[in-house]
């Protein structure tokens, strides 16, 4: 019988996980990673980073199902692999995505590696997304999962193919509604749990707070300028803004302004109107190649510049450097330096990188 490592971090959708590889004949085990150490962090602040409630959850539902399950402490890797990062993008003018960094160095790596010392044949989560072979390459490839709601697929991007042959994802196929159910009836408490919303090492939402608490340098209060130059009032930092924000600006004005760029050099929050947070092109760096190894030309695809956005039609392009340019059919609103840009052919993801900038 092959051996799974599932990881489990208390919520339906991994309890749910389980379930689906038992049924699917594999001997799972279960694992809870804890992220966030006070004594590795150096500071103290509340955290939902697999809480004690949430190891007691995972472990109350391993109990249930007659699984094995254990916590492994990833603390040291997730300050360096997430926190660390987190930081230095706000401090640079970036707006990073932490769940990202998080999968690519810590949950999906380290956890395959831990799994690989401990003698699994694979390893598991609860995402909704798929998985398939090419039969022709060989190759590994990524793809939506079937409810469009729920798919993390952009999620999961910078996986690379090691990964992806030791990896199962047995929500792929599922809805929410059907995981719900199926948690409830084998008992799970963890059928009815809340989903998770915010990024979990800053659960109040205020990831200023948490900059200053962690001793990251949260920038020095400067002019708000038009695109013009003309000053409209002051900041608060530039780690407080990001493209395309309107609330919260303090700002009086007879129309409503946004933020269209942050000027490092000159300390500056540069507000405008909607119009000016259109790009018709961007490049990314860090690109990974899921499903298709590094094109030679342009290819065309859809493009989605964060999770909650559609997908938009564009054409990408390898540069000399290995960044890669994005040209959108159609302007794209609030293309933001930090977060990620994936790229789909239908349903299965061709790609991502970190945006470096947009045109």
């Amino acid at each position: 019988m092959e051996k799974v490592l599932l990881g489990m971090s208390g919520g339906v959708d991994s309890s749910a996980a389980a379930v689906l590889l038992q049924r699917q004949g594999y001997q799972v085990t279960g694992c809870t990673l804890r992220l966030f150490d006070n004594a590795v962090v150096g500071r103290e602040w509340e955290s939902t980073c697999c809480s004690l409630e949430d190891v007691e959850a995972a472990r109350s539902a391993a109990d249930r199902l007659g699984m094995d399950h254990f916590p492994f402490n990833f603390s040291a890797a997730f300050r360096r692999e997430v926190l660390e990062p987190f930081a230095a993008d706000y401090a640079a003018g970036r707006t990073p995505n932490p769940c990202i960094a998080c999968n690519r160095g810590v949950k999906f790596a380290a956890l395959l590696q831990r799994a690989k010392e401990l003698g699994f044949d694979y390893i598991a989560t609860g995402h909704y997304a798929r998985l398939r072979r090419d039969a022709a390459t060989g190759r590994y490839q990524l793809l939506r999962g079937a409810d469009e709601a729920k798919d993390q697929s952009y999620f999961l991007y910078p996986l690379g193919q090691e990964v992806l042959s030791r990896l199962l994802l047995p929500l792929g196929d599922y809805g929410k509604g059907e995981i719900r159910a199926m948690a409830a009836a084998a008992g799970l408490e963890s059928a009815h749990r809340p989903d998770s919303q915010d990024i979990c090492f800053v659960p109040d939402g205020d990831y200023m707070a948490f900059l200053r608490r962690f001793g990251a340098p949260v920038g020095e209060p400067g002019d708000f300028v038009d695109v013009h130059g003309c000053v409209l009032g002051r900041h608060r930092g530039l780690p407080a803004y990001t493209k395309g924000q309107r609330r919260g600006l303090g700002v009086s004005a007879d129309r409503p302004l946004y933020v269209v760029a942050k000027d490092q050099a000159r300390n500056q929050v540069v507000l405008g109107d909607d119009d000016a947070l259109y790009s018709g092109a961007l490049t990314a760096e860090d690109f990974n190649w899921v499903s298709i190894p590094c094109p030679t030309g342009a290819i065309r695809g859809e493009a989605k510049i964060r999770h909650s956005r559609h997908s938009a039609p564009a054409e990408a392009q390898v540069l000399r450097d290995g960044r890669v340019r994005v040209r959108f059919d159609t302007p794209q609103r609030a293309v933001t330096p930090g977060q990620s840009v994936v790229l789909y052919d239908g349903d299965m993801v061709l790609g991502g990188g970190i945006i470096a900038e947009a045109e």
